[in-house]
């Protein structure tokens, strides 16, 4: 087998090899220097944003300053001469009128009313009447039976008895119905008010006693 062509060469050692590495730098930099060469242009970046839709953008609001209120300027008051007067005499006092005080009639005695009429009632007990006295009965004498009735009687103005009623009982039917037919036909002395006779109601007790 035949050996290449560079099978006689002995491999490059690790100094050798940095020997011709900054050589290699020291050319490029010497070239450099002269300008021989150029090193190629940095790339542009080139930035891309989104925009919103030309709708959905709203312009801001051009903000307007408030105008100033105008100031109002008021004249300034020019002061007026003040005038002295002359002493003016004051006027002699004037005497006051007092107006005399008017006369009060005195007010008239009051009138005494007239007295009201006095009502008198009616009477039975009157002499000039001869009024009968109520019958005893027998069979009441024979049973002791006493008692005291009281009636109720309305005199006319004529000294009629109206009507009779039985105000209070004495215990015995009998004697109650004597008082009553007794005193139907009795004579009144009717009731007057002032001097006018009036008709009126009066109580009439009659009592019956049996006597020893």
């Amino acid at each position: 087998m035949t050996a290449g062509p560079y099978a006689h060469r002995r491999p490059i050692s690790r100094a050798g090899l940095g020997f011709v590495v900054a050589l290699h730098a020291a050319a490029f930099w010497g070239l450099l220097q002269m300008k021989l060469i150029a090193l190629p242009a940095p790339l542009a970046v080139l930035s891309v944003s989104l925009l919103a839709p030309a709708e959905a953008i709203k312009p801001n609001p051009e903000i307007v300053p408030p105008k100033p209120k105008p100031v109002e300027r008021r004249p300034t008051p020019v002061p007026q001469p003040i005038q002295l007067a002359a002493p003016i005499d004051s006027p002699a006092p004037v005497a006051a009128t007092v107006a005399p005080a008017p006369t009060i009639a005195a007010a008239p005695a009051p009138v005494a009313p007239a007295p009201a009429p006095v009502a008198t009632q009616p009477r039975f007990d009157a002499g000039y009447l001869d009024n009968p006295k109520p019958v005893y009965p027998a069979i009441s004498r024979r049973l002791s039976e006493q008692g005291r009735v009281v009636l109720r009687v309305q005199v006319e103005a004529d000294g009629r008895a109206a009507e009779v009623q039985l105000h209070s009982s004495s215990g015995s039917p009998r004697l109650d119905q004597s008082a009553l037919d007794t005193v139907r036909r009795w004579k009144f002395v009717p009731a007057r008010l002032g001097q006018t006779p009036v008709a009126a109601w009066v109580l009439v007790p009659i009592a019956f006693t049996l006597k020893d």
